[in-house]
């Protein structure tokens, strides 16, 4: 199994991002999908989540109405659509796959990404 994260890169508050994980090795249309990030001396935290089947999504609150999350399940390929972004919304931002139905608590996802770098400048 893999998933393959990109779209990181620089960009400016207000500005946007888009982020893709390709998977490859598992059944997607099976496995829920999810966005975590983690900052400099942070702790890895969830952000966004979707369903197998895309009827339900989640996301953490200081998000909620910036970011879109998204699943094209004849690609297999997830997304996050990162729109106003902030300083406070640099690091890495990492995708994870579970069984079916999403999760806040990262040691519930079996596979993850690699990770990609968000960086917004002030």
């Amino acid at each position: 199994v893999q998933l393959q994260a990109s779209g990181g890169g620089l960009v400016q508050a207000g500005g946007s991002l888009r982020l893709s994980c390709a998977a490859s090795g598992l059944p997607f249309g099976n496995y829920a999908m999810a966005w975590f990030r983690q900052a400099p001396g942070k702790e890895r935290e969830f952000v966004a989540g979707i369903r197998w089947s895309s009827d339900s999504t989640d996301y953490i609150e200081s998000v909620e109405g910036r970011f879109t999350i998204a699943r094209d399940n004849a690609k297999n390929t997830a997304y996050l659509q990162m729109n106003s972004l902030k300083p406070e919304d640099t690091a890495v931002y990492y995708c994870a796959a579970r069984k079916w139905r999403t999760s806040r608590d990262h040691a519930d996802y079996s596979y993850w990404g690699q990770g990609t770098q968000v960086t917004v400048s002030s």
